[in-house]
């Protein structure tokens, strides 16, 4: 599995967001609001390639070899049908997550019997540092696709912070607060803290106004 790529300084990638500081929050992510309409980033399997693409996840020629080989097919389109709906249901487990301090059984179950019927690889990786044992995703066909996010699924019922794990108090995106003291309460600055800072001022400017009347 190729590393994702560091951060730059936009959370845009190809057309996708990447500000979760988690793969399954930034596949949650998947589906924003845009001018206030719920937007699909993943109509179709060309998208879920490019998706993968921008995760650092899949490289070029492999998207381009499945795309000729899949793209048009009905397993492909099934497998797009089923990660959207995997991908609903878990913003459904991570509202459970919160209020019940436990994963929810359902959202356990199929997890692990989608990390049986596709399983992770890994693989031994030396550099002149050391060497570590990392996640290797190499697809073969389009139910594949599963496999790296039911495992990213699992790890972050496991190893983030539920308290840290927050939606956007201005939009639908998740992210997992990574900062050091813990208070982020946007998405980004960027897309969502800018407005709520501007929106705050023009009220205090309102009210000011009327103060003085």
């Amino acid at each position: 599995m190729p590393r994702r790529g560091s951060k730059t300084s936009s959370e845009w990638r190809d057309g996708f967001l990447f500000l979760g500081n988690h793969l399954a929050l930034d596949f949650l992510n998947t589906r924003p609001l845009q001018m206030g309409e719920s937007v699909e980033l993943l109509p179709d399997f060309g998208a879920l390639l490019r998706w993968f693409q921008a995760a650092g996840l899949l490289s070029p020629k492999h998207a381009k070899r499945f795309q000729q080989k899949w793209g048009k097919s009905l397993r492909s389109l099934r497998t797009v049908e089923a990660l959207r709906g995997l991908r609903e249901r878990w913003r459904q487990a991570i509202l459970l997550w919160k209020k019940n301090k436990t994963v929810n059984k359902a959202t356990a179950l199929e997890l692990n019997r989608l990390m049986e019927a596709h399983p992770i690889l890994h693989r031994l990786r030396t550099t002149p540092s050391g060497s570590s044992v990392d996640v290797w995703f190499a697809p073969r066909q389009p139910e594949d696709f599963l496999a790296p996010l039911a495992y990213s699924g699992a790890k972050l019922f496991v190893e983030a912070d539920r308290d840290r794990v927050r939606k956007c108090e201005r939009c639908v995106l998740y992210f997992h607060d990574t900062s050091k003291k813990g208070t982020r309460r946007w998405c980004s600055m960027r897309l969502c803290g800018n407005q709520f800072k501007v929106a705050a001022y023009a009220a205090r400017q309102r009210a000011l106004k009327r103060s003085k009347k």
